[in-house]
């Protein structure tokens, strides 16, 4: 013998078969029309603010039967919130499960930048389950004069407000977003010079420039941008380049390293030479 619940069930899922059988939403819809026209015009116009309310008429009645939302589970959120979440989906007690369009409501989810991908499941007579995979704050991105936190996939999630991410990659320039992974492999490639690299400036969509904690720029060439940072990152061991007066040290040329050195250490450099020549040449002059 069925037990009794187990009989409701399977007659509330003949139900939903039948109800939501080609043409039969729109059957019901005129039947509930008819009805809930009547009602509209014995209350003096009032059936907008009906339907408004309490839902189109098909899920008025697809409640009526049974297959109103009861519940609904989320998982995977971690950022957004229940509320947030089902304000973006077009979810409330307007809605029957019955009628409600999974894939709409998943590509209406999608549509937030924080959303990654979406999985929308209606689990009759009255469940309803949304799987959220978010994107996660990856890196910080300077772009038209704001920073915005970014995803690993270059995604932007939003302008930066929160102080907790202000430790996080940080990059600026048009595309540098898109290229995330660029500028990671860079980051694995300076070895123990990583520490003192504060950012990474996209130039002209094809070059990568580092600056530094100590106010020095790195140029990088187009090609094999790593291995010309790796020895880079084996001559500071060395010979402590980064603690010398230099603006920025050069490596776009293959096997050449170039430094511009500050105003004040050229200057003092060239005094240095001007007074080497003055003295040997007083000491050519010596009879």
């Amino acid at each position: 013998m069925v037990p009794p619940r187990r009989h409701k069930q399977r007659a509330l899922q003949k139900a939903a078969a039948i109800l939501t059988a080609p043409g039969a939403g729109a059957l019901l819809s005129v039947a509930l029309f008819a009805v809930t026209g009547a009602y509209g015009i014995v209350k003096g116009g009032h059936y907008a603010a009906y339907v408004a309310r309490e839902g189109e008429p098909a899920d008025i009645l697809a409640k009526a039967l049974g297959f109103s939302i009861q519940a609904v589970t989320i998982s995977g959120a971690r950022e957004l919130k229940e509320q947030e979440i089902l304000a973006l989906a077009g979810i409330s007690p307007r809605n029957s499960l019955l009628f409600l369009d999974a894939g709409k409501t998943r590509e209406r989810l999608k549509t937030l930048a924080l959303v990654k991908e979406a999985a929308v499941s209606k689990l009759y007579p009255g469940r309803l389950l949304i799987e959220i995979e978010e994107r996660v704050p990856f890196a910080l991105w300077q772009s038209g004069g704001e920073i915005k936190i970014v995803a690993a996939d270059g995604v932007a999630l939003g302008v930066l407000r929160d102080r907790r991410f202000i430790g996080l990659p940080f990059v600026a320039g048009e595309g540098a977003n898109e290229k995330l992974g660029e500028y990671m492999a860079l980051l694995e490639a300076a070895g123990g010079l990583r520490p003192k690299i504060t950012a990474g400036v996209r130039v002209a969509g094809r070059r990568w420039t580092l600056k530094t904690s100590d106010g020095i720029d790195i140029l990088l060439p187009e090609t094999g941008a790593e291995a010309a940072l790796a020895m880079f990152a084996g001559l500071e061991r060395s010979y402590h380049l980064l603690a010398k007066d230099v603006l920025l040290f050069d490596l776009r040329q293959p096997g050449r390293l170039v430094a511009r050195l500050t105003e004040e250490a050229a200057a003092g450099r060239a005094a240095a030479a001007a007074k080497a020549a003055k003295a040997a040449k007083a000491k050519g002059r010596r009879p």
